[in-house]
């Protein structure tokens, strides 16, 4: 369906140097693919995206899609975006227009779409997305992840054979992710070709076909999420997608911020989309630190996440000690509240570490 031969982009800064962000990529897209672009930040995934539909005309290369060359020139653009339809990170909604006038705007102007069955389709759309009940307000009364969702169905509604999602969760409060993601995932499985720029390891292993990893300018890994994530070839691959997120504090004393600690593990949880761990971590760092571990100063707590395996732990470091600071009473209690008690002896002091 996409062809992509040797794309680079190349940019040129105010005081006359330049920068490659992509270089000499190389793909072929099927219909029906959903391909999630991985990999870190400025390492020219969504230029790759704005590229694929002209946005940002390539340097030089060749993007071929349904056997014609849309970076030839005087290729009309126009024909292509009805095709391949685009999500942005920031919405782009029309203020002041409604949202079901954002959705049938571009259908009754470019497909020349009677204004009825624009409507008609818009409705149908706005219930695929969870939105139908907000269909005559503005965008300026919705959450970040309603406008994202009306923005999906402003795309669908030029049924595109291709949709590309430039981070469509990067701009939205974390607790507003998950409805998005969601919506994502329907489109997943209807069979629309579908390519989408994110950062959400989880999501992208369960709904993509085929994963690119980018690095340094180009598609630095190509496959199966298994493969990426289970088989990954290049180290840089490995290295990226077992990340994992952490929380450190150092308690020398009794006199430590614990209100402020509470505040940041709920704020770790909502950006890392555990909250239904939050009370527990909570819960179980109280216990442990005013209970089991109360006379053992100082100590090192780390909260974990391994975005990928969705594994949290609990870590507190007690160093110089060789022997663990739990009683038989404390194991007890904490046993039944997590998925695994782990105490080892390590070559600084000692360590307890709670997975839940």
């Amino acid at each position: 369906m996409i062809q992509i031969k040797h794309l680079s982009k190349t940019f040129q800064n105010p005081d006359g140097s330049t920068i490659t962000v992509l270089k000499d990529v190389n793909c072929e897209i099927e219909k029906g693919e959903v391909i999630s672009i991985i990999g870190p930040s400025g390492t020219g995934k969504s230029t790759f995206l704005r590229a694929l539909n002209m946005l940002e005309p390539p340097t030089t290369g060749e993007i071929i899609v349904d056997g014609e060359n849309i970076t030839a020139p005087g290729y009309p653009l126009d024909k292509l975006r009805r095709k391949m339809g685009m999500v942005f990170q920031s919405f782009n909604l029309f203020e002041h227009k409604t949202v079901l006038e954002n959705i049938i705007y571009a259908p009754m102007e470019l497909l020349k779409i009677p204004e009825a069955q624009a409507k008609e389709e818009a409705m149908e759309l706005l219930k695929k997305v969870g939105m139908a009940q907000k269909a005559d307000v503005y965008p300026s009364s919705l959450s970040g992840g309603q406008k994202q969702r009306v923005a999906i169905a402003r795309s669908l509604a030029m049924h595109p054979e291709v949709i590309l999602f430039d981070e469509p969760t990067s701009a939205l409060d974390p607790t507003m992710v998950g409805e998005v993601l969601s919506v994502i995932r329907q489109l997943a499985k209807s069979g629309l070709t579908m390519l989408i720029v994110t950062h959400e390891m989880r999501f992208a292993r369960d709904v993509s076909t085929r994963i690119f990893f980018m690095n340094e300018g180009i598609i630095y890994e190509d496959g199966t999420p298994e493969q990426i994530y289970e088989h990954p070839v290049h180290s840089a691959t490995k290295a990226f997608v077992n990340r994992i997120q952490k929380l450190v504090y150092e308690i020398d004393s009794d006199n430590y911020d614990f209100l402020q600690i509470h505040t940041d593990i709920n704020r770790f949880c909502i950006k890392y989309n555990i909250t239904g761990k939050q009370d527990l971590a909570y819960s179980l760092l109280k216990e442990m630190l005013f209970t089991h571990m109360r006379t053992f100063r100082p100590l090192t707590f780390r909260l974990t996440h391994t975005e990928l395996s969705d594994v949290t732990a609990l870590d507190f470091m007690v160093e110089g000690l060789n022997d663990s600071p739990l009683t038989d009473a404390a194991r007890e209690s904490i046993h039944p509240q997590v998925k695994e008690l782990i105490e080892e002896q390590t070559t600084r002091g000692f360590r307890v570490k709670l997975i839940i």
